[in-house]
């Protein structure tokens, strides 16, 4: 290990959010300094089932649809938001 170059590893306290605290080890700060945690496990949605990214991602999809419902491909027929299938165009293309 190249001497010089590396950040102090030293003891620290972590003070969670509701209060409770831990010993670790840490380049961060000096020895003995205290982190206190905006966010940690027991506050962050993901940990506590309170997570609303799957309404989220439900809403951008609904929102997609809507965006592009009226969008028409080619020769100007309203799509459903799928390619017409092959057999379908085949016949589109035989009548015209």
């Amino acid at each position: 290990m190249k001497q010089g170059i590396h950040p102090d590893y030293h003891k620290i306290t972590v003070k969670m959010t509701n209060g409770t605290s831990y010993e670790t080890k840490s380049t961060y700060g000096k020895e003995g300094d205290t982190l206190l945690l905006d966010v940690d496990p027991n506050t962050h949605p993901a940990w506590t089932g309170q997570a609303g990214y799957i309404n989220e991602k439900a809403s951008r999809v609904a929102n997609f649809n809507n965006k592009f419902a009226g969008l028409t491909f080619g020769g100007g027929k309203k799509t459903e938001g799928t390619a017409a299938p092959k057999e379908e165009k085949k016949k589109a293309d035989k009548k015209a």
